[in-house]
């Protein structure tokens, strides 16, 4: 059994488990058309069968390409996919706001899609499933109660050069796998060009920082570019607070997420 066979039965059995002891039968999550979505769904149609649902969230942004790419993975899979355009919506809103610039286009259609999933997750009495990966959530690229939120998170453990590894070894659409990384937040949006690196780069870099723990002159000194290990260790730290809940004032003696914590799945 190789590295990602064995991911992939972990995470089939960890998503059947994290859902199933909740009570909830059923999951729900955003088909982009891009390699994260496409990974969470294939792992979650393994794990639920017909009890997923992928919905399909476009905007007058998004590419026809990457539209085409989620229905290639669905019939390619057999999996339920519905459309619930955020179209309407956004352009109400930039119609109010005209000289939004793409950051905050971006980051509106990001929290309007999960408005939506989450509305059809009540419809459906499921839970959303998230698509952000590890590049993502240690550089903080991705929306506040946007994309980067979720009830359960398969590959959030998982470096963005791992989900490819990880999408060749579940037969993920061919043509997903070749794209470039891309959230079509606007037009000609581009994750790599946002960051100023390749994820490879970055990946290579962040698992030396991250995981081995070696100091900025070490990892240098493997030949990693100084001024992008910079950049990524001021993001790691300037978005820390995007991967922690809302910090709460302590008053009483026993404060949440001070010091009245207990595991998510506690029962009486």
């Amino acid at each position: 059994m190789n590295k990602y066979s064995q991911i992939s039965d972990y995470l089939e059995r960890f998503l059947d488990n994290e859902v199933r002891k909740t009570g909830i039968k059923k999951v729900v999550l955003g088909l982009s058309g891009g390699l994260d979505s496409a990974v969470v769904a294939v792992l979650a149609h393994k794990a639920f069968q017909d009890d997923l649902l992928c919905v399909k969230m476009p905007s007058h942004y998004s590419s026809q390409s990457s539209l085409d790419d989620a229905d290639a993975l669905c019939n390619d899979f057999g999996m339920r996919c519905e459309e619930a355009s955020i179209a309407t919506l956004l352009k109400a809103y930039e119609k109010l706001n005209p000289n939004m610039e793409n950051l905050r286009k971006g980051n509106f259609s990001s929290r309007m899609r999960m408005s939506t999933i989450f509305d059809i997750s009540a419809r459906e009495n499921a839970l959303v499933l998230g698509t952000s990966n590890k590049s993502e959530l240690m550089l903080g690229y991705g929306t506040l109660f946007g994309d980067l939120s979720s009830a359960i998170n398969p590959i959030g453990d998982l470096y963005k050069s791992e989900v490819y590894e990880l999408a060749r070894y579940l037969g993920v659409t061919q043509s997903i796998i070749d794209k470039a990384p891309s959230a079509d937040l606007w037009d000609g949006q581009s994750d790599e060009v946002d960051l100023g690196y390749t994820y490879a780069q970055l990946d290579a870099a962040m698992k030396l920082y991250v995981e081995d723990r070696l100091t900025k002159e070490e990892i240098v000194e493997k030949g990693i570019n100084a001024k992008m290990l910079d950049m990524i260790i001021g993001r790691i730290f300037r978005n820390h607070f995007k991967r922690k809940m809302p910090v709460i004032a302590k008053l009483t003696s026993r404060t949440i997420n001070h010091d009245f914590n207990y595991p998510r799945d506690i029962t009486l």
